[in-house]
């Protein structure tokens, strides 16, 4: 046994516009990623119909808009997001963000992209 981090994942991807992403948990009932988004990229906004999620911000400064409303989040500091809760988060700072992800249950094949 040995022990999971972005160095030694269960996995790395590729996601977006070169964010990185790195599978720490991924199971049907719970995943936590880290992932790393460069400076001006951002995703797209969609939602879970089962999953919820906590981002927690480890580096840079992240905005969440979640249903309409935009909130910063610094390093130490995260948010909980409901299923259903349209949200992205976007990197407009001059640094990288790194952040992890936790989703309960897992987002595979649930991820609804909004146009």
């Amino acid at each position: 046994m040995h022990a999971i981090s972005k160095y030694y994942p269960l996995k790395h991807y590729k996601w977006g516009a070169e964010c990185d992403g790195w599978n720490l948990v991924d199971n049907k009932n719970l995943s936590i990623k880290q992932e790393r988004m460069p400076p001006g990229t951002l995703e797209q906004l969609h939602y879970h119909k089962e999953a919820q999620q906590f981002f927690y911000i480890l580096k840079g400064t992240a905005n969440l808009l979640v249903e309409g409303e935009t909130i910063e989040l610094n390093p130490g500091e995260g948010i909980h997001i409901e299923a259903g809760k349209k949200h992205c988060i976007k990197n407009n700072g001059s640094g990288d963000v790194e952040f992890l992800l936790c989703s309960n249950p897992s987002t595979i094949m649930d991820r609804i992209n909004c146009i």
